[in-house]
């Protein structure tokens, strides 16, 4: 369904080139639009402006779930409640900083989790109470320990997947 979301426009948009095209330039197509084009016509691009505009943006944005992330494998991928915590925590105190594709996090300060290695429990909560590697580039205790655990259980599952 994403995939025909995606396809459409672009072949209406080809079809409308197509159009512009065959009819002599642009100038030329609004003339055939507005003075030969049968009744039929005259309703159906106004139509296809609106499913352009409004329809197919509201189909993708509908079609994207709560999963564990939006893209690859995560996006089937069911999340518990706590790693579901731990995911809207590091949308709110991590994301800024730090990059993660399953969140489309883009930080600009901090390393790119899907990068730097295996992503443990264990490393994350480490890094959060130690200011990551302890050089002080990250505040330590950034969060508290049942938050930093439920954004250790989040970043372990999702990080390089």
């Amino acid at each position: 369904m994403e995939f025909l979301a995606f396809l459409i426009p672009f072949l209406l948009l080809g079809g409308a080139v197509v159009f512009i095209a065959f009819s002599g330039g642009p100038g030329k197509a609004r003339e055939a639009y507005l003075t030969r084009g049968g009744r039929g016509f005259k309703l159906a691009i106004p139509l296809l402006y609106l499913v352009l505009g409004a329809v197919i943006p509201a189909l993708i944005l509908a079609g994207r779930g709560q999963a564990a992330g939006g893209n690859g494998s995560l996006q089937s991928a069911d999340l518990s409640e706590e790693e579901q915590r731990g995911k809207d925590l590091f949308r709110q105190a991590c994301s800024s900083c730090h990059s993660l594709d399953a969140v489309n996090a883009r930080g600009v300060t901090g390393p790119d989790l899907d990068a730097i290695g295996q992503m443990t429990p264990e490393r994350v909560i480490g890094a959060i109470e130690k200011g990551g590697t302890g050089q002080g580039r990250m505040p330590a205790n950034l969060l508290p320990s049942e938050d930093a655990s439920a954004v250790a259980e989040y970043v372990s599952k999702v990080a390089a997947r």
